[in-house]
């Protein structure tokens, strides 16, 4: 990547936005893979709200992106709309999980369905 100021024309700083716009959509599409994991360890609709998570993470992107000398504000909408998109889609898969889950128990022992699935050990905190 060359800094903005070493570009020569309008061409060429474009050609480096588009290449940081790849980069973005990259990113976030490896955070959508791991949203989309994170509900296989969440046991309720709450958990995957995770409206205290939602509240720490949307704080220290606003420090991030002030350390970063950006618009606060638009780092906030911009991670509220993502994070909104993505609670809708973990839902989805949360659901499709649950439904698989409850149809695992039908299936397993007595025993087994008593701890309703949990004896793995998995650790339930929101993502």
């Amino acid at each position: 990547m060359k800094e903005p100021r070493d570009c020569k024309s309008l061409g060429e700083i474009r050609s480096q936005i588009d290449q940081l716009d790849r980069s973005l959509i990259t990113a976030i599409g490896c955070r959508q893979k791991y949203v989309h994991a994170a509900a296989r360890f969440k046991r309720s609709e709450d958990q995957v709200h995770a409206h205290d998570r939602q509240r720490s993470m949307v704080a220290a992107r606003r420090q991030w992106a002030e350390s970063e000398g950006v618009d606060p504000d638009l780092i906030e909408a911009l991670f509220r709309t993502m994070v909104d998109h993505f609670i809708r889609a973990e839902l989805e898969v949360f659901a499709e999980l649950s439904g698989r889950e409850a149809d695992n128990q039908t299936s397993t022992s007595p025993i087994d369905a008593a701890d309703g699935g949990l004896s793995d050990g998995a650790d339930f905190k929101g993502s």
